[in-house]
Order: structure tokens, then C-alpha cells, then sequence
């Protein structure tokens, strides 16, 4: 396995141990970045093409996933600061073209307690699986370049009976952001990602970060992600860097790097983004989940952690930082996926293992 390592100040043995074993547990790549008291630690391992020598880019370019959440949770609580949407305004009133249930707030989509169906699929506490959007399998393959208009998913989600009433439950739906920047987007009357460079990415100088909307682009550098599936009897490996991430839609289009996820979650968390009233908003778990507005709350024996990680095809992200923001883990996987999800245990474990090896210590 090719691993790279630049570090400022002291070498830092049990990171560069983690970032290899979780390389070694089935990842293309792995690139991490690390800023704490003793300064910032990049290191990265693996390669950056399969088949190819070449090691793993640590400055590069990677889809989020879910980490999108934040960003649009973000946005929305700062036109919430200028004046422009209500937390607790019913979504119905900025989008009444999809005859949401008018007990849904902005709040509820923020927190997932709207209890909307998930257009990408939901899967109930009897085992029973209900489907959504295409993501998976030849057919996720065949569609990859396929673009789905937010308003398409919206709808999908309409058609099919609510979890719980809005506001009596939690459960995870990307619809959820999907209408929080349809709200976006329909309050300000630009894009969403206008609104993000103006509020977000301008503001705290991230120049990796990006909304592609229908793209399937994702800048230079950048590792590659890949997909496995199964047809006519043998199994087939492509590379889905370049994908169309319409299908997710705002629950996970976005692409950055480890650089602009430290920069923006220790702004976050430092309260340099948000103001104090609307980052203690964003903070606030309920009960079931440790869910906020757009951040999970981790509670562990040294204090509370904040993060919100995400997954697409062949990519991921990770996003932890402290209450104050001093110390964060961000980084970026890459690797071959599979209809089965076959990498989700060794993923989990990739988690546990980086954040025990930089938040071991006392939390700020």
C-alpha cells in the first residue's frame, strides 16, 4: 500500500497507523487532515487509481455525501439571521405547489422530524423495504448521468404515506433537504448555489467546495471512487468519479476537500459563521438520533463531538470537530462499492478508528 505523509510540526505515529489500517480494510484511498493543539497533520494512504501506482491525493477533490446537509443547514440559518426564512414557518408557505402536510416547518426539515417519505427509499422497523429513486445495482449504473429535477423527488415523496405526523418522530430523509433548498432558492430567488458562495464558501475563502446541481464534473485533483455489480453472471468494476448527483439531490450533492471541511466546521463550531442563538439552534439534539439542525451531537467520555459524515458511490466524507471548533478531523475515501453496501462495516470501523486516534485525548 503507497502512503504518503506531510506533516507540520511533530510527526504523529498513531495517525499515520490509523490512516494505513483503514486503507488496508478495503479502501481505494484515504486522505485525512488533522488540526488540534499541535498543529495541522495531512496524510493520506493508498492510491489514487486502481491498477496504478500513483499514491493518494491529500489535497484532493471528493463528493461529501451527506456532509451536504450541514452546509445547506448552514445556509438556511443564515437567511434565518438576515430576516428572510422563519424556523418554524410552515414549508407550505414558501412551496404551497406540493401540498405539503401545513404542520411541516423549515425546523422539522432541518431536524428530520417532518416524517416525509425519503425519496430515496425507506426502510420501516418490520424489515419491510419501500424504494425510491434508483441507487443501486446495473440499474444505478445504467442511470448514472440521469438527471432528476429536486421538484421530481419532492413529488415522488408526496405520493407515499408519511412516517408520523410532522413533528412526532425522527427518521433520516434526504427529501428533507431537498425542500430546504427549494426554500432556499424560492426566498431568495437564486440558486442554491449563489446563496452558498455569497453566505458560506465566499465569507470563510473555501475555493474546493462545490453544489454541481445536475454536473457530473468534480474538479482536478481527485482519486477515484468506483462501482462493482453483477450482469449476465460476472461481475463488473467502473469508475463512477464523474456522476450525476441529481438523484440525491441537496441530502448529498456536494464536492469538497479536507481543507475547506476543517475550515468551515471550525468556523462553524467556533462560532465565526452563525450567530450565538442560531449555532446553539443547530447544536440542540432531540432525543432520538443526537440529531440537530443539519449536525449530530456525539456524546463520549470526554466530552461532545459534532460531525456529519456522508457516503455516495465510491466516496466519502468525514467531518468531526469539537464544541469550540480547535479541534476537527475531516477527510476524504475512496473506494469500490457495491449494491450490498459489502464496505459499511469496515467504514463504521474507519470512523471508530480515526476518531478514537484524535479525540482519545481530553475534548475542548
Amino acid at each position: 500500500m503507497s502512503t504518503s505523509v506531510i506533516h507540520q510540526g511533530q510527526d504523529r505515529p498513531e495517525l499515520r497507523k490509523a490512516v494505513e489500517e483503514v486503507a488496508g480494510s478495503g479502501f481505494t484511498g484515504v486522505q485525512l487532515r488533522v488540526n488540534d493543539e499541535r498543529g495541522e497533520w495531512v496524510g493520506g494512504a493508498g492510491v489514487r487509481e486502481l491498477g496504478q501506482s500513483a499514491g493518494v491525493r491529500t489535497d484532493g477533490h471528493f463528493r461529501i455525501g451527506s456532509s451536504t446537509k450541514s452546509f445547506v443547514a448552514a445556509t438556511v440559518l443564515l437567511l434565518v439571521a438576515e430576516g428572510r426564512i422563519g424556523l418554524d414557518t410552515p414549508v407550505g408557505d414558501h412551496l404551497p405547489e406540493f401540498g405539503l402536510d401545513r404542520r411541516i416547518t423549515v425546523r422539522m426539515l432541518l431536524q428530520h422530524t417532518s416524517g416525509i417519505f425519503n425519496h430515496t427509499g425507506e426502510l420501516y422497523e418490520d424489515g419491510t423495504i419501500v424504494r425510491g429513486i434508483p441507487w443501486q445495482g446495473r440499474e444505478w449504473v445504467d442511470n448514472r448521468f440521469t438527471t432528476y429535477p429536486p421538484e421530481e423527488l419532492v413529488r415522488l415523496s408526496s405520493s407515499k404515506p408519511a412516517r408520523f405526523a410532522p413533528g412526532t418522530g425522527w427518521s433520516y430523509a434526504n427529501t428533507n433537504y431537498v425542500l430546504a433548498r427549494l426554500v432556499v432558492e424560492k426566498v431568495t430567488g437564486h440558486s442554491f448555489a449563489e446563496e452558498l458562495r455569497r453566505l458560506v464558501l465566499g465569507p470563510l475563502g473555501l475555493t474546493g467546495t462545490v453544489a454541481p446541481g445536475a454536473s457530473p464534473e468534480i474538479p482536478e485533483p481527485h482519486n477515484h471512487g468506483y462501482y462493482r455489480y453483477e450482469e449476465a453472471g460476472k461481475e463488473r468494476t467502473v469508475d463512477v468519479t464523474r456522476q450525476n448527483p441529481s438523484w440525491v439531490g441537496a441530502g448529498g450533492d456536494m464536492i469538497s476537500t479536507t481543507k475547506d471541511l476543517h475550515t468551515y466546521f471550525s468556523a462553524l463550531m467556533g462560532g465565526r459563521l452563525l450567530p450565538a442563538g442560531l449555532l446553539a439552534e443547530m447544536r440542540t439534539p432531540e432525543a432520538t438520533a443526537g440529531y440537530g439542525l443539519g449536525v449530530f451531537a456525539q456524546e463520549t467520555r470526554n466530552g461532545t463531538l459534532f460531525h456529519h459524515n456522508g457516503a455516495v458511490m465510491g466516496s466519502a466524507a468525514l467531518m468531526y470537530g469539537t464544541r469550540d471548533g480547535s479541534r476537527t478531523l475531516t477527510a476524504g475515501l475512496t473506494w469500490t462499492d457495491d449494491a450490498d453496501l459489502s464496505i459499511a462495516p469496515a467504514f463504521q470501523a474507519a470512523q471508530e478508528r480515526l476518531v478514537d486516534a484524535v479525540f482519545c485525548g481530553k475534548l475542548v
